[in-house]
């Protein structure tokens, strides 16, 4: 079983950058893949961006997304990263960081508690 504990939401600007951090429990991180996801009021979640186990050698981007996210892992310090870029008011949303047992993506088995990122315009 992972834990998994997001930070680094806040709130920001049109065009500005922030980068999220998801810190996850257990000495097995590297044997998971890991997806961040968000989901706006009155909108379905949605898949933002995905990675593979250990290496990371495969990611998926949500079209959304593409060319402005880059999702990272550093196995040794059990952590996914969302880095995001050119933010939009349309990505406003409560962002999670979620972990597969799978070896490239999903079914996401553990979640984390969410943070909140707010663009404004």
């Amino acid at each position: 079983q992972v834990q998994l504990v997001e930070s680094g939401g806040g709130l920001v600007q049109a065009g500005d950058s922030l980068r999220l951090s998801c810190a996850a429990s257990g000495r097995t991180f590297g044997s998971y893949a890991m997806g961040w996801f968000r989901q706006a009021p009155g909108k379905e979640r949605e898949r933002v961006a995905t990675i593979s186990w250990r290496d990371g050698d495969y990611t998926y981007y949500a079209d959304s997304v593409k060319g402005r996210f880059t999702i990272s892992r550093d196995n040794a310090k059990n952590t996914v990263y969302l880095q995001m870029n050119s933010l939009k008011p349309e990505d406003t949303a409560v962002y999670y960081c979620a972990a597969s047992t799978a070896r490239i993506a999903g079914p996401y088995d553990y979640w984390g508690q969410g943070t909140q990122v707010t663009v404004s315009s």
